[in-house]
C-alpha cells in the first residue's frame, strides 16, 4: 500500500510538472503576439459607419481559406488613414453613397500565408473567380503577389461604393460554383457596391482603375471613389480599383506583424 501511495504521489508529482510546463509554454505563445503602436485604431471607433466586409477573414478570397492572422473582421488603420476615410465618408453620403472596405491593415504573417499559396501550384480551388485567365506560375512576375505589402504599414486599404441605403450580403458557401470576377455584376457573386466593372481581388487587367474598357456607370463609379479619395490626400495603385493608401504614412518603412484583432490595439480606443 506505501509502495502503491508513492507511485501515485510520484505520477501525481510528474502529472503536474508537465501541466506546469504546458501552461507556461502557452502563455508564452499567448503573449508572444506584437502590438500595434499607440497611434493605430479600429476604424470603427472614428467611423461606424463605413461598412466593413473583411474578406480574408472568410473563405472567399483567393486562398479559399481564413487568411492567417486575421483574427477578428476589423479594419485597423492608422490614425491619420481612419480620420481621412472618416472626411471621404461624409463627402460621400451627401451623394447618396458610402464606403465599404475589403481589407485595411494587414499583418506580414498573412502576406507570407499568401506567398506559400502562390508557391503551391496545386492549390487552383478559387481560379474560377479570382484568376480565371491567369497561370498560377506568374503571381509574381506579374505582381499580383509578393513578399511585401504596403497593407502591412497600417495606411492602405481595399474599399468601394455602396448605395445608400445599403444592402446585406448574402454569406459565400465554400464549394458554391465560381464565377470570374470580370463577369456581368448579374452573374458575379452578389456584393452590395456599385458596379466597378470587376470583383474585389480581380487578378486581371480589367480591374486596372483606368482600363479603357470599362465605360458608362463602371467608370463613372471608379471615379467617383477615385476622385474623392484622392482630392484627401489619398493614392490610388493604377492596377487596383480598390486599393488606396494614404499619404503622407506615418510608418513608410515600417511593416507590422500583429494580429488583427482588438486585443492587437494599444492605443484608445
Amino acid at each position: 500500500m506505501t509502495k502503491m501511495s508513492g507511485a501515485v504521489r510520484g505520477l501525481v508529482t510528474a502529472l503536474a510538472a508537465l501541466l506546469a510546463v504546458t501552461t507556461a509554454s502557452t502563455t508564452a505563445r499567448a503573449t508572444a503576439d506584437p502590438k500595434s503602436p499607440a497611434d493605430f485604431t479600429a476604424l470603427r471607433a472614428v467611423d461606424p459607419t463605413i461598412l466593413q466586409e473583411i474578406r480574408y477573414r472568410t473563405p472567399h478570397n483567393f486562398v479559399g481559406e481564413p487568411v492567417d492572422g486575421y483574427r477578428e473582421p476589423l479594419c485597423i488603420l492608422t490614425r491619420p488613414a481612419a480620420e481621412a476615410l472618416h472626411r471621404a465618408q461624409l463627402r460621400l453620403r451627401r451623394q447618396g453613397y458610402g464606403l465599404k472596405v475589403y481589407d485595411c491593415y494587414r499583418p506580414q504573417r498573412a502576406v507570407d500565408h499568401f506567398v506559400r499559396w502562390a508557391e503551391d501550384l496545386d492549390d487552383q480551388s478559387m481560379k474560377g473567380e479570382f484568376y480565371p485567365h491567369v497561370d498560377k506560375t506568374r503571381l509574381f512576375d506579374d505582381g499580383y503577389i509578393a513578399e511585401k505589402s504596403g497593407h502591412s504599414r497600417g495606411s492602405t486599404m481595399d474599399l468601394t461604393l455602396v448605395r445608400l441605403p445599403a444592402r446585406p450580403t448574402r454569406p459565400y458557401r465554400p464549394g458554391e460554383p465560381l464565377v470570374p470576377c470580370y463577369a456581368p455584376r448579374a452573374e458575379r457573386f452578389p456584393d452590395n457596391s456599385v458596379d466597378m466593372g470587376t470583383g474585389f481581388d480581380c487578378f486581371d487587367p480589367l480591374a486596372h482603375t483606368l482600363d479603357p474598357r470599362v465605360q458608362g456607370p463602371q467608370r463613372a463609379h471608379r471615379l467617383l471613389l477615385k476622385n474623392t479619395l484622392e482630392d484627401l490626400g489619398f493614392v490610388n495603385l493604377a492596377e487596383e480599383w480598390w486599393h488606396y493608401t494614404f499619404k503622407p504614412e506615418p510608418y513608410p518603412d515600417t511593416y507590422f506583424d500583429f494580429p488583427v484583432s482588438r486585443k492587437s490595439l494599444t492605443g484608445r480606443p
